[in-house]
């Protein structure tokens, strides 16, 4: 029996040899392994999900989503509509005034007002009949197809909220007929700030992501 033998084993058990058997913690090597492929393959599904979330909310063609944020970016063009050289000044606009109510002097008085802001005063009297109280809005500006683009903007400015309407007129003045929800035309303040807006309209504010980033 060996002296390595504990008493009484009978030497059923015995350790021989010159190598022992070491107590080592289990390796953790294959685990790790496991444990770094499985982050990856996460990431990569992460990813690919955020890509297909872009790409439903973008429209679905990453080319032309950079391509229209590129579009949108650029400058704006001025227009015929946006420049100040299309509106005529107030002395170039020949108006007819008519009242449709039926309250007297009406006419009379908002002619004398836009005479003093530089309006041409052509007719001053009563509606004719298809337009005889059957304005129920603050007023009517009546002229030619061309007035929606010259006229029609400029004298818009002295009264808030009034109608415009085209006929088959071959002369460039413009009837103003008031209706029954007048009160007076804008005050000389509001209309002047009215006006300057049309003639130097502010450009429009450019998006967040067009700014140039600050370096």
């Amino acid at each position: 029996m060996s002296m390595l033998t504990p008493p009484g084993m009978g030497g059923k058990y015995r350790i021989t040899g010159t190598a022992y058997p070491r107590m080592r913690p289990p390796r953790r090597r294959g685990r790790i392994v496991v444990a770094g492929v499985a982050a990856a393959a996460a990431l990569g599904l992460a990813g690919w999900g955020t890509f297909q979330l872009i790409d439903v909310f973008g429209g679905g063609d990453p080319d032309a989503v950079r391509a229209a944020a590129a579009q949108e970016c650029k400058p704006a063009k001025a227009t015929a509509a946006t420049q100040a050289a299309v509106f005529p000044k107030p002395a170039a606009i020949t108006v007819n005034v008519y009242n449709a109510t039926p309250r007297a002097g009406l006419a009379k008085a908002t002619a004398d007002e836009l005479k003093k802001r530089g309006f041409t005063i052509g007719k001053v009297g009563n509606a004719p009949a298809a337009y005889d109280k059957k304005v129920p809005g603050p007023g009517i500006l009546l002229g030619a197809p061309g007035a929606a683009r010259g006229a029609f903007p400029v004298l818009g400015t002295q009264l808030k909220g009034a109608a415009t309407k085209t006929d088959t007129r071959a002369t460039a003045d413009v009837d103003l007929i008031i209706g029954t929800a007048f009160t007076s035309l804008a005050a000389p303040q509001d209309a002047t700030a009215s006006m300057t807006a049309l003639l130097h309209p502010k450009p429009s504010p450019t998006p967040a992501h067009c700014a140039p980033k600050r370096q």
